[in-house]
């Protein structure tokens, strides 16, 4: 008797490592196809793509129909008991919403694309089929109700993408619709969703279902949506890469004795020469920044100080929360417009560089304030306690303790406003615009001068108008996009522009580190 058990229990763990495997194979499959369809999104991956005499569109449909039928395996192989699983009694809600709402809306789509009829028939069987498909899944067992509606719309997908229903000229114009939704769009986006509803349930099986089950299909939604962020800042990225770095390194030259490197270094007035250049954007760019932060910076900590150090907790500190909160909700333009009406009218009447620092400095003061007030409010209450124990004043306490040790928070909140008001393009437009081709660079530096007369000191750079590279990226885009050049020139300035960005962004946490490090060591 007990050889007939080892037996059996050497089978069902023979079967349990198959159903393991296929699991994980599954899970696997399905990320590929949820990786490749963002690249076929951002065209990194072309549709015109083949691999083993497959195009790209085969592959999702290959990929999705080999899921879609591994998934309905594993239902069925646990609920018939061919391996040992312990699901729960129900789908579930979550599982029943989901195939609930997918069932509603395709069931609209086909009766009222497919059949042309109207809202009186496609609303009512639209929720039929959402309600019973959500009842299903909840009075059906776990492995059954969370494998089967997933594996069928996997492979039905699938198989419309292999017989061409929906090939690489495939356009759906929907009545009642301005709008055409063309195959480049919508087969990666159908196979982004049927990936993860394939893999959700297969990462379910392969730990059994029931409450580990679940667990193990909530940490691979909650990894994917992880990854996903990451990967789609690193596929927009490479995009504007990819269009912008033959423009960019247009004439690039790089030798003993030589640098050339015409469309950052070369001061043109317009897109149209031979090499056009964007040095003067960049350099107004950077002075807008460097200007917006030495306003901002030392107000907003000074505020944060303040409200946190010497303020007392009550009506005054929520309302500046309030404001301060609001403040950084409002819209750009808004700032822009109050530029126009209060700041323009003050500084000759005119659009200057001045102005737009002014503006971007007033839209980056609400998150300095905000990040640094957590910063300080942040600091352990000991520190302060011990400094005051040894006889030291408040404010030597705040400048020795408090705020060196909130300096790394303070700075996060700066690299965090200089990537909102980098990229600002409405206020620039509004306060500080002039040619978006200008013939020289903003000598902001070279323009100081003193006189005997109030404010003492001028700056002829700083209260003319200039060019950024928002402003002047869209001047070209609004030239026309459809000429290749113009095109060229703008994604060229579109990668120069995130570049930039990316420098302070850089610079930010260099600068963070190195305050962290210091107070390591301290």
């Amino acid at each position: 008797m007990s050889d007939a058990y080892g037996t059996d229990s050497t089978l069902v763990e023979g079967r349990s490592s198959i159903f393991e495997r296929a699991s994980a194979l599954a899970v696997g499959l399905g990320f590929l196809a949820f990786l490749f369809s963002w690249t076929a999104l951002f065209r990194i991956t072309p549709p015109t793509t083949e691999l083993l005499g497959l195009t790209l569109y085969d592959l999702f449909g290959a990929g999705l129909v080999v899921v879609g039928g591994i998934v309905l395996g594993l239902g069925v192989a646990s609920r018939t008991g061919v391996v040992t699983t312990t699901p729960s009694d129900t789908g579930g809600l979550t599982a029943a919403t989901t195939f609930g709402l997918t069932a509603l809306i395709a069931t609209g789509l086909v009766v009222s694309q497919t059949l042309g009829l109207g809202t009186v028939a496609w609303l009512p069987a639209a929720l039929v089929a959402g309600a019973a498909t959500a009842a299903a899944v909840v009075g059906a067992r776990e492995d059954i109700g969370a494998t089967i509606p997933a594996g069928i719309i996997a492979v039905g997908v699938g198989l419309a993408f292999l017989t061409d229903v929906i090939g690489p000229d495939w356009v759906w114009s929907p009545t009642g619709f301005a709008a055409s939704f063309h195959a480049p769009v919508v087969v990666p986006l159908l196979t982004i969703f049927c990936s993860l509803l394939a893999a959700w349930p297969a990462a379910k099986a392969s730990a059994g279902f029931g409450s580990r089950g679940r667990q193990t299909g909530a940490y691979l939604l909650i990894g994917i949506n992880t990854f996903s962020i990451l990967a789609i800042l690193v596929l927009l990225v490479a995009f504007v890469a990819i269009q912008g770095l033959p423009k960019l390194t247009d004439g690039l030259e790089i030798g003993l004795g030589r640098f050339a490197w015409p469309f950052v270094t070369n001061v043109s007035q317009g897109i149209y020469v031979d090499v056009p250049g964007v040095l003067p954007a960049i350099l107004g760019t950077a002075w807008l920044v460097v200007g917006a932060v030495l306003f901002a910076v030392p107000l907003g900590v000074g505020a944060a100080l303040f409200l946190t150090e010497y303020a007392d907790e009550g009506g005054f500190t929520r309302i500046v929360e309030i404001a301060t909160n609001g403040l950084w909700s409002t819209p750009s333009i808004v700032f822009g417009l109050f530029g126009y009406a209060f700041l323009v009218p003050r500084f000759g009447n005119t659009t200057s560089l001045f102005a737009g620092m002014l503006v971007l400095g007033f839209m980056l003061l609400p998150l300095v304030l905000i990040t640094s007030r957590e910063a300080i409010m942040s600091v352990p209450d000991e520190y302060r306690d011990a400094s005051a124990a040894l006889g030291v004043s408040q404010w030597q306490t705040i400048r020795s303790v408090v705020l060196p040790a909130s300096v790394p928070g303070i700075v996060t909140g700066v690299i965090l406003g200089v990537g909102r008001i980098a990229g600002e393009t409405a206020p620039i437009l509004v306060v500080m615009a002039g040619s978006p081709f200008p013939n020289s660079t903003p000598n902001v530096l070279g323009s100081f001068a003193f006189t005997a007369t109030p404010p003492f000191i001028t700056n002829d750079a700083l209260l003319t108008s200039a060019s950024a590279l928002p402003y002047q990226l869209y001047a070209t885009i609004t030239a026309g996009v459809g000429a290749t050049d113009v095109e060229a020139f703008g994604w060229g300035t579109a990668l120069v522009l995130l570049l930039v960005v990316l420098s302070f962004y850089a610079i930010g946490i260099a600068t963070r580190a190195y305050f962290r490090r210091k107070l390591r060591y301290e």
